[in-house]
């Protein structure tokens, strides 16, 4: 802990100076008369270049290899080269950092068991929640702005996945263990490093990638721990209060104490106020694969047709007095199906189907209504899969606009305005639908939604690089150097 506390001095480095000198003690410059060492010095000269040169080209021209990914020589270290070995390789193009460059981020090597253990379940890394450990990998993987030396380090990035618990029976993650898992991480670097007590975390980042953000409250736990030992007779009351308190009772869980100073990076974001965003936090899109993305794109149809006009796939209940359907989606998703279900136009379906990201690249409007809270993965694979988002959720706070201009690429609609939800695609359809699509195809747009398994310039780790570069005045460093 004292080595820690006080950072050892860098060592300076040393020249020496070297003469070159004759067989019989006479100095360069008399040798630099003779005409043959004249010779040999620019022979000399040209190897040299040349062999610099080549070098250059030939080390510029490989992809650099994971298994040359810095690491130290701790044990701790291992679950992180095992999350690096486990990555696939689809993209291995250095960024250019530009003013990025100099912002350095300190990544925690945590033992497994806050991290890569649970990995054992392939979902883990694929489903909608799982940008906290596409994050990291990809911090992991980066040799430019990730750093070893903590001291140098603008921001800190505890890994702790939380999403990754699939215990439920409906298959989506159970998160009641996230508040203790994330605290017991906070007690083991407060004790093992200074980092955390000197600035009481405000300048370490954390992903909460579930409905409500930092308040770490999923309705499926709720909902199953209500009905347990109920008699039959009451579980459609019972099913009711607890969709009916969902967030009311992440509201009351709160954002934990512990976290309260910290950045979260979190898809859960409203433009007003909310108490589980009142927290420094940055908002983040859902994971989509973008493994998944090509190979969709890679079997859509050579002609581009898109035959599908208006596309939804997902839970739609039929009856309004349907205890889901009362509460859920705030009858949103009820008023489309009983609206349109039916019309031409509209291809609604309520059944799961695996390859429906094939339906989505067939489509011209992607319905994309709130479910528990206001954001969906359908916001990012209707991007980009190019089907135009039609986002029907009050309120909603969407992520980067700084890199993606929203109103340029989808359509919004009010919840109020649901039922009239065709006349206003009819009339986009026959007036700008076609400039829409143009701005929607933008390869910007599209990667800046997408998460790499290396940073890539433009990509979603790199939007969130540069949204906390423009939070430096948290950086302990930076306050520490500007002091002096």
């Amino acid at each position: 802990m004292e080595e820690l506390l006080k950072r050892p001095t860098k060592r300076r480095g040393f020249y020496v100076e070297m003469r070159l000198l004759h067989k019989n003690g006479r100095q360069q410059q008399q040798l630099e008369k003779n005409s043959c060492f004249k010779y040999y010095k620019w022979v000399l000269w040209f190897s040299l270049t040349l062999y610099f040169f080549s070098s250059y080209f030939i080390s510029h021209n490989k992809p650099i290899p994971l298994s040359r990914t810095h690491f130290s020589n701790s044990k701790s270290n291992l679950p992180s080269r095992a999350l690096i070995e486990s990555v696939n390789t689809t993209s291995l193009q250095h960024p250019t950092r530009g003013a990025l460059e100099d912002l350095k981020i300190y990544v925690y090597e945590l033992p497994s068991k806050y991290n890569t253990d649970w990995l054992s379940n392939e979902r883990c890394s694929n489903h909608l929640f799982a940008s906290e450990v596409a994050i990291h990998r990809a911090l992991l993987n980066d040799d430019v702005i990730r750093t070893f030396d903590p001291y140098e380090a603008d921001f800190f990035f505890v890994p702790v996945y939380v999403s990754c618990n699939f215990s439920t029976v409906n298959g989506f993650p159970a998160i009641g263990h996230a508040r203790t898992l994330i605290s017991s991480a906070i007690q083991l670097i407060s004790s093992q490093y200074p980092f955390w007590n000197r600035t009481h975390g405000s300048d370490h980042v954390f992903v909460a990638s579930h409905d409500y953000g930092a308040c770490f409250h999923a309705m499926v736990t709720t909902k199953l721990k209500m009905l347990i030992g109920k008699k039959n007779c009451f579980i459609l009351w019972i099913f009711d209060c607890s969709v009916f308190v969902k967030e009311d009772r992440a509201i009351a869980d709160g954002i934990p104490e512990f976290l309260k100073k910290s950045i979260i990076l979190q898809t859960f974001g409203v433009k007003y106020q909310h108490p589980c965003q009142e927290v420094e936090n940055v908002v983040i899109p859902p994971y989509v694969s973008p493994v998944s993305v090509r190979k969709t794109l890679e079997k859509a149809p050579v002609s581009g047709r898109r035959d599908i006009q208006v596309f939804f796939r997902g839970k739609m209940e039929v009856h309004p007095k349907n205890v889901s359907g009362r509460f859920y989606s705030k009858r949103v998703r009820t008023v489309i199906w009983r609206k349109y279900n039916g019309d031409r136009r509209f291809y609604l379906q309520r059944h799961r189907f695996a390859g429906y990201q094939s339906e989505i690249v067939r489509s011209v409007f992607c319905l994309c209504p709130l479910g528990w809270a206001p954001w969906s993965p359908r916001l990012v694979e209707s991007v980009v899969l190019g089907c135009v988002p039609v986002i029907i959720a009050d309120g909603i706070r969407l992520p980067f606009p700084d890199a993606v201009k929203w109103s340029d690429i989808s359509l919004t609609v009010a919840e109020k305005d649901v039922a009239t939800l065709g006349p206003i695609l009819d009339h986009v359809a026959a007036t700008n639908l076609s400039i829409i699509q143009k701005n929607l195809w933008d390869p910007d747009v599209r990667r800046a939604l997408l998460f790499n398994d290396r940073v890539e310039e433009g990509d979603a780790t790199w939007q969130v690089i540069r949204a906390l570069s423009q939070k430096l005045d948290r950086s302990y460093r930076r306050s520490e150097v500007s002091g002096q």
